[in-house]
């Protein structure tokens, strides 16, 4: 079981390579994406089933997916799997699991609550260390850098730490997903290949985006905390917490993704001078020399210093290096048959276009416009005026024939209907004289 679903898809194609040539059979089960091949690769039979806590509770309940006979249970990112969000689908899947089992739990931190949480799924646990003691908690390969930085200027800060000497592909960490699209938007404007990753966009956006920066069709992916677990790509040289983390596991964990498999990496994160308070108690818990941030701007020489930016860089690429990589549309958009509502703005914006362009829009009726006099239909005056003078056994149209007379009778009719009676206080002036004569 992973958190995520990209850490989830990372751990089955691990898992092919480990296994391919034994024959191995590994599924991927992840919310997101359609039901059908899921519950048919199940019914073909697996060896290894990866999914994440939701998507194998469905599964389970729809009694597509038998977990009496599971021999291995293995919690990735075990702290953040027995969260307390989590905790509750944990639990339940457990109890379908036969006690006889061996359960496996992997996670660079792990805090003392979450061991205390742990020891009532395991057996006489054993605890091991991939790294000596003398090293910090933090990844000794990375170099950290820690800034004071004002949120108005971050985004010079960013395009001109983006041009720093023998950069390559840089995750950018940022706590909202709004920060994540905005802050992604500007680097694309500013001539970067870049692209947002975080829980409002489709799954297949997602998958499109880190295949993108796996494959190096973008060189700068922008994320939420979705990102910052488990994932591994190579040739990863720079991190950025664009905004200050809010924990220091999560710190450790963003900052975990250069650096790796003895590599060396550049980690870069922006203190606002309202998260002084907690960036003490991050860099506290990490033993970290970086109590008191250095007050930095973009036209900071001591920031072009120790990142090795080039002196003159400005804040948005020359022409000539433009979109020199192939960009987030050169990736196809795979169609997974996607699950739930898309969230994503812009998505939502094509739909509604799409909906508006597949719906029938109303035929008009022509407009019929008819002229008037005094409020009545001139054809209407006019009948009127015609049948008057048949009663009177003098119609117009009788003696002349003509629509001269008939023109005549609505002229008259219409300077009929407009006499205006004069009145005295209120009433009709013949009315007010008889009764000024009675007085």
């Amino acid at each position: 079981m992973a958190p995520t679903r990209e850490l989830a898809l990372q751990v089955t194609d691990d898992l092919l390579i480990a296994g391919g040539k034994l024959g191995t059979r590994v599924l991927s089960v992840y919310g997101g994406r359609a039901y059908e091949p899921q519950i048919d690769a199940l019914r073909e039979g697996v060896d290894v089933v990866v999914g994440t806590p939701g998507r194998l509770l469905d599964l389970v309940k729809q009694k597509h997916l038998d977990l009496s006979e599971v021999g291995i249970l293995v919690l990735d990112e075990a702290d953040r799997m027995l969260d307390l969000g989590f905790l509750p689908d944990i639990e339940r899947i457990i109890e379908r699991i036969p006690e006889q089992r061996q359960t496996m739990m992997f996670s660079a931190t792990m805090p003392g609550e979450i061991v205390a949480l742990s020891r009532r799924y395991l057996t006489r646990p054993t605890n091991v260390r991939a790294e000596s003691h003398t090293e910090s908690d933090a990844t000794p390969q990375v170099v950290q850098h820690v800034f004071q930085a004002h949120q108005m200027d971050k985004p010079e800060m960013v395009a001109r730490l983006l041009q720093a000497e023998s950069r390559g592909l840089t995750m950018i960490f940022c706590q909202t997903k709004r920060a994540c699209d905005r802050v992604a938007a500007d680097l694309v404007q500013r001539g970067f290949d870049a692209a947002a990753v975080h829980g409002d966009l489709g799954q297949s956006q997602r998958e499109r985006a880190l295949r993108a920066f796996r494959s190096g069709k973008i060189g700068v992916l922008v994320a939420t905390d979705v990102a910052a677990r488990g994932l591994d790509v190579d040739d990863v040289t720079h991190v950025v917490n664009y905004e200050c983390p809010d924990s220091a596991d999560t710190y450790v964990h963003r900052i975990g993704r250069t650096g790796r498999a003895g590599k060396e990496g550049v980690a870069v994160t922006f203190v606002d001078w309202n998260d002084l308070t907690r960036w003490k108690l991050i860099n506290g818990t990490l033993d970290l020399p970086f109590a008191t941030p250095e007050e930095t701007y973009s036209t900071s020489p001591h920031f072009f210093a120790v990142l090795g930016i080039p002196e003159g860089t400005k804040g948005r690429l020359p022409k000539d290096k433009r979109h020199d990589r192939a960009g987030l549309d050169a990736e196809e958009l795979e169609d997974i048959g996607e699950t739930g509502k898309t969230r994503s703005h812009d998505r939502g914006r094509d739909r509604s276009a799409d909906r508006d362009r597949e719906r029938p829009r109303p035929r008009r009726s022509k407009r019929s416009r008819n002229r008037t006099r005094a409020g009545k239909p001139v054809e209407a005056t006019a009948a009127e005026a015609e049948t008057a003078a048949e009663r009177e056994g003098s119609s117009p149209r009788r003696k002349a024939g003509t629509d001269d007379n008939v023109v005549d009778a609505v002229a008259t009719e219409r300077k009929r209907s407009r006499n205006r009676r004069r009145t005295r206080a209120g009433k009709p002036a013949a009315d007010a004289t008889e009764a000024s004569q009675t007085a």
